[in-house]
């Protein structure tokens, strides 16, 4: 068995010490972070690979967005694609290597931070929210090309059904939740045949939340939406063995207001 997690960890050198006692508790096999917050050169890799983390890719800029994958089953870094088309570091792709990846070898592991599209639902008004669509329309056109078992991991921005948020009629204007946002995720979905790994082995209505406010959630109001994602190839789906978020990591000190996702795959 070969596990696969993903973590928003909203500054890795704030939360290092949340990431050890996720690991020391969860022990995946692979851990994919997005929103680092740090260039490469301050990314926390000697402690991780202390942790036997030693095989990393890291794709940082200064103290915004930035993603890493880290692993203890060795891989190749293979990408990193611009889908913002503005050099943020949004993304980083590798390849699963060698027996230790078992059947999952020559896997592609992409790690995705979508953008979260401001505050105002307009592409007219909101240049951040058409950055957004554009995002995931360059996102579609890479995957209606791929012809490789993939998972895609990371946080989307977008919580895509009713079941999905607290409240689905009072979030519909709401960035995250609003009909063109689902839309073109859906078109992102349909152009590889992408399988929702979070809906398949938790199914709608089960809630399968995974972002909370800091503002409310400390008012104990379970306002949550289900915003990071992991999504196989269709033959790869067929492979999970279970899937789960590890939702007491909201309620460590001075958490993320993400929690981590969990997929387990028979190797």
């Amino acid at each position: 068995m070969i596990s696969v997690a993903t973590w928003n960890i909203n500054s890795v050198r704030l939360r290092m010490g949340l990431v050890e006692r996720f690991l020391a508790e969860q022990a995946p096999d692979v851990l994919c972070l997005q929103e680092i917050k740090c260039q490469e050169q301050q990314f926390p890799a000697k402690a991780l690979a202390d942790l036997g983390y030693v095989h990393q890719a890291i794709h940082g800029q200064k103290g915004y967005h930035g993603v890493a994958t880290v692993s203890r089953v060795p891989f190749r870094e293979i990408s990193r694609y611009d889908w913002q088309d503005n050099g943020e570091a949004r993304h980083v792709g590798v390849e699963l290597l060698g027996p230790q990846a078992g059947a999952l070898a020559g896997t592609i592991i992409e790690n995705v931070y979508i953008p979260a599209g401001g505050d105002e639902p307009d592409r007219e008004v909101n240049f951040k929210f058409g950055q957004k669509l554009d995002f995931l329309e360059r996102m579609t056109h890479w995957a209606d090309k791929l012809d490789r078992p993939t998972l895609i991991v990371g946080d989307f921005n977008i919580a895509p059904l009713p079941e999905d948020v607290y409240d689905h009629k009072a979030l519909l204007k709401v960035v995250s939740h609003t009909p063109i946002e689902v839309e073109t995720l859906g078109k992102f979905a349909d152009a590889h045949g992408w399988v929702d790994l979070g809906r398949k082995h938790i199914p709608a209505p089960e809630r399968n939340w995974t972002w909370w406010s800091y503002r409310t959630y400390w008012q104990e109001k379970d306002r949550g939406r289900r915003l990071d994602h992991m999504w196989a190839s269709p033959d790869l789906a067929k492979e999970t063995l279970s899937h789960r978020f590890v939702e007491e990591t909201r309620r460590w000190e001075q958490p993320s207001d993400h929690v981590p996702l969990i997929t387990e795959f028979a190797s």
